[in-house]
């Protein structure tokens, strides 16, 4: 009886533990691990010939790393754009920009300010095909946006349009939108909302902006269906002038949505002048 009791003692801690520890989640970690035993993690912000130096957040050196000027709900709560000086004006303070001119969407989350510090990540993540920096920018992305996400029916990125999408062979806010839907359990429409015509942004204002945007974006009849009613979210990479946005979310509204908000990985401040 006492060795048939043991065995039956044996057996449940094992069934337990297979249980408690052979879950997909574990065996990921386990291969992530064995991976980065094998390949050790390297560094995304710097020539490959660089000193070692300790590494943090998934990539970044500790230098720079502490130069990401990451953001935390202390802005503008419609367009994400910190107030000047640092101020923290409460909880759903507005801008005089967004109060004077509402946007159409009703909230913006923005994981960190565009400067000199994340644009060179964002620029070879956007255009120089660093896909593998995905990863890293889309845990900014989630930690900015979990409380607007959390809220959302629909995760969808801003669009490309086809000519854009076949040079740059893949669609960078698709690429946040996506693995952020999913972790987050979100329904992720990547093709419903079109770019019907080409725009160039670069050099222009902020009307200008607007004028080369304005009725550049359109929703089928049947992706109407899908949103009617529904509250989306749209996933771009920079926030600037807030032109391309203001233009999804109207179409997004017309089209029988029942509200929009954004989340976007970095907020452009027009004072400060970097690369885009």
């Amino acid at each position: 009886m006492r060795i048939s009791s043991r065995l039956g003692q044996i057996r449940s801690e094992v069934k337990a533990f297979v249980d408690d520890r052979l879950t997909l989640s574990h065996i990921r970690a386990s291969m992530a691990h064995a991976l980065d035993t094998v390949f050790p993690p390297h560094r995304f912000d710097s020539a490959e010939d660089a000193a070692p130096e300790a590494l943090l957040g998934a990539g970044l050196a500790s230098a720079n790393w502490s130069r990401v000027r990451f953001l935390d709900h202390d802005g503008c709560d419609m367009c994400a754009r910190p107030f000047e000086g640092g101020l923290f004006l409460g909880v759903g303070a507005h801008c005089n920009d967004c109060t004077d001119k509402p946007f159409p969407f009703r909230q913006a989350r923005a994981a960190c300010v565009y400067d000199e510090a994340v644009s060179g990540l964002i620029l070879g993540f956007k255009n120089g095909d660093r896909l593998d920096l995905a990863p890293m920018l889309t845990r900014w992305l989630e930690r900015a946006g979990a409380d607007v996400i959390a809220e959302a029916d629909i995760v969808m990125p801003v669009p490309l349009h086809p000519w854009r999408l076949l040079h740059r062979r893949f669609n960078q806010a698709a690429e946040l939108a996506r693995p952020v839907a999913r972790r987050l359990g979100r329904t992720y429409l990547g093709n419903a909302l079109k770019r019907t015509r080409q725009t160039h942004q670069r050099g222009k204002g902020a009307q200008a902006r607007w004028e080369n945007v304005r009725g550049a974006f359109a929703i089928g009849q049947r992706d109407r269906k899908r949103i009617k009613d529904k509250r989306i979210v749209l996933i771009d990479d920079v926030f600037t002038t807030g032109a391309t946005l203001r233009a999804c979310a109207d179409t997004l509204l017309k089209a029988g949505a029942a509200s929009v908000d954004v989340c976007v990985l970095a907020r452009a401040i027009l004072s400060v002048s970097v690369p885009k």
